[in-house]
């Protein structure tokens, strides 16, 4: 995942969920089935994003091939400014963290959006 920041994140999730969804409404035709399939894909996705940005966020060691990648100062620089803006990513307020806290949450809801994109127009014939 080598191009997480909260700009891209949330498009990225539901373009995941979009193509999970097509391709499982295609191949899994038990109801039962596909929603289980979504549910593991959507836990392991979601959690795949949210150890990479968080690790990003708190400028974990292990993601400094990522953030130097691209060009950013530290992994938080990378998450709040995305190569795009300039925020004070060293001085963050109280508001900026519960602020990113918030974003990390939504995350899900990208997701879901993708898999009910997915599914418009799947019972039409």
């Amino acid at each position: 995942m080598p191009y997480d920041s909260f700009l891209i994140d949330g498009p990225w999730l539901v373009s995941i969920g979009w193509l999970a969804g097509k391709i499982l409404n295609r191949f899994v035709k038990d109801e039962n089935q596909n929603k289980r399939w979504r549910w593991a894909l959507g836990i392991g996705t979601i959690l795949i994003f949210w150890v990479t940005s968080i690790s990003l966020y708190f400028n974990k060691e292990w993601t400094r091939w990522i953030w130097e990648m691209c060009g950013a100062e530290s992994g938080r620089d990378w998450m709040i400014n995305s190569g795009v803006f300039n925020f004070d990513h060293e001085n963050v307020s109280t508001k900026g963290h519960v602020l990113a806290a918030l974003l990390f949450l939504s995350y899900p809801v990208w997701l879901a959006a993708g898999f009910k994109l997915a599914d418009r127009g799947k019972n039409k014939t």
